[in-house]
């Protein structure tokens, strides 16, 4: 799309009356609650659902990838024409797709379904980019800029055309370049703060360093969403320790004076959340407070609505409405789409006998295998259909404490003293009672569900592994940088020779393997 065609699109969002907007979602709001108390968003079928996001690099002509040129492995734009091709939505950046997949039923048939889909959709996908030299990743965050040009002028790139700042790695969605251009009380922050490393945009562009997966879990009664929220929340620095895959930004991002000491001694297992909250919260902002953030508990799914009506708006975008059921709170589910919590609550459906509440979870990196990925897919469904069932008491565990769990987690993985308390009523820091309480419930979750014994070990065995053996995917990359140094690499050639290896063992166990079986051969 030319430059100037986007810049007007923005100025016609920009053109948005914010107060009109706001009174549009506040009527919406009060349709919701309506709906709510009628019982349309009680759905007593438990339904998974997933999104999973990729970015693309370029790949050798041919196997092996020994002794490949140094274009192997840069990060590489997206033709738009291959994502519609392959059914791939477009995300943030040039060189991001995302795939959402059908809800499906939480049994044994309905996972296998998710991971089939998965795995058919994604084969098709890279049978259609690899003819154009291009291998989608599935990673937290890449590390190795496009040929020819460094990480920070590909995500600071921009032009102006008529007053609107537009970037130019940025996907032509003009709610993306809007948010550059809003002029009111709430802004995104377009930087990146992290240990040595210090980036300010004048876009939201820093935000497409990093990928994830979101796996969604119904709730079978809508009036039940906080408890279930509740769970969500103080779950959620456990299983971010398990996932953790974004230890590194690329090279040319850290400031002159760190040294690779500097940056392994203080770096951060998944870099992701920083990333993610600096991008977009406005500047000052504090944790558990900004835009993305760290949710707090809600005491009923009114108030739950109510927080998601009442959120800061970046950027009030005008609503088309369609024949859907959720397009009567059109403009609530607009304003949705920007409440960006770590774990959030979602009312929808496309038809009112589709209509259910639901909870995303947005921890989690995406992970190095599809299997690895559909695990904490399981692993979250299972928990959140056992918790509530047997009233675990780590429900009572303080808000404060699952806050500073989910940071502790994004600091240090699996080395994190994270508190919990087990079935039993005991308080813990143990890593090994937290996740042997964690991932039995996990089973006997999905075993109420009728999956059998060898199905539940089949999900849960690569997290299990990692308990086991205490490394993560970000582990695995901190093991491989410090090796290289060790071996005579400086930093940045450490960093690309990690990134080039972990695509490599991708390449080899992408659809049908799975970390365990990197931990098993290091």
């Amino acid at each position: 799309m030319p430059e100037a065609q986007l810049a007007a699109q923005v100025a016609d969002l920009l053109s948005v009356d914010a107060e009109e907007f706001q009174a549009a979602v506040e009527t919406d709001t009060e349709v919701i609650k309506e709906e709510l108390r009628a019982g349309t968003f009680d759905n007593s079928q438990a339904i998974v659902g997933f999104e999973y996001e990729f970015y693309a690099v370029a790949r050798p002509d041919s196997d092996p990838w020994a002794g490949v040129d140094d274009a192997v492995g840069t990060l590489r734009r997206v033709p738009r024409r291959l994502l519609s091709l392959v059914g791939f939505e477009k995300e943030l950046g040039l060189h991001n797709a995302e795939m959402t997949t059908s809800p499906q039923p939480l049994n044994a048939h309905g996972l296998a379904a998710e991971e089939a889909e998965i795995c058919a959709r994604l084969s098709a996908a890279l049978d259609c980019t690899r003819p154009e030299g291009i291998e989608l990743v599935s990673d937290g965050i890449w590390t190795i800029p496009p040929e020819g040009e460094t990480a920070q002028n590909y995500l600071t790139d921009s032009v102006e055309d008529s007053e609107i700042r537009i970037a130019t790695n940025m996907s032509n969605t003009a709610r993306y370049h809007a948010m550059a251009n809003a002029d009111g009380t709430t802004e995104a922050g377009m930087c990146i703060e992290a240990p040595h490393v210090s980036l300010s945009a004048d876009t939201v562009m820093p935000e497409s360093l990093i990928t994830s997966i979101q796996p969604h879990y119904q709730v079978p009664q809508a009036i039940d969403l906080p408890e279930y929220f509740r769970y969500a929340i103080r779950i959620a620095g456990p299983l971010l320790a398990l996932g953790v895959n974004s230890p590194f930004f690329p090279p040319d991002l850290y400031d002159e004076d760190a040294t690779a000491a500097d940056i392994l001694d203080d770096g951060w297992m998944e870099h992701r959340i920083a990333i993610f909250e600096s991008a977009l919260n406005p500047p000052g902002s504090e944790r558990s407070e900004g835009k993305v953030s760290f949710p707090r508990d809600v005491d009923s799914v009114s108030q739950a609505v109510e927080r998601i009506a009442t959120d800061e708006t970046i950027v009030p975008m005008p609503v088309e409405t369609g024949n859907r059921f959720d397009d009567e709170f059109a403009h609530f589910r607009r304003k949705h789409g920007t409440y960006w919590r770590w774990v959030r609550p979602v009312l929808g459906g496309p038809t009112r006998s589709e209509a259910n509440a639901r909870i995303e979870f947005r921890p989690i990196a995406a992970q190095p295998t599809v299997r690895d990925s559909v695990a904490f897919l399981a692993v979250f469904a299972g928990l959140l259909e056992s918790l509530p069932q047997v009233e675990h008491p780590v429900a009572d565990l303080e808000w404060e404490a699952a806050r500073d769990n989910f940071y502790a987690a994004m600091r240090n993985g699996l080395d994190a003293e994270l508190q919990w308390i087990t079935n039993s009523g005991e308080h813990t820091t143990d890593t090994s009672a937290l996740y042997g309480d964690l991932l039995a419930h996990a089973a006997e979750g999905l075993r109420g569900r009728g999956l059998t014994d060898e199905d539940i070990e089949t999900y849960l065995w690569p997290l299990r592994q990692r308990v086991r053996h205490g490394i993560t995917p970000a582990e695995w990359k901190r093991r491989e940088v410090q090796n290289r140094l060790e071996d005579g690499d400086d930093f940045e050639s450490a960093v690309y020779g990690m990134q080039r290896r972990y695509v490599e063992r991708q390449r080899e166990s992408l659809l049908d393997g799975s970390f365990t079986d990197w931990v098993d051969d290091r």
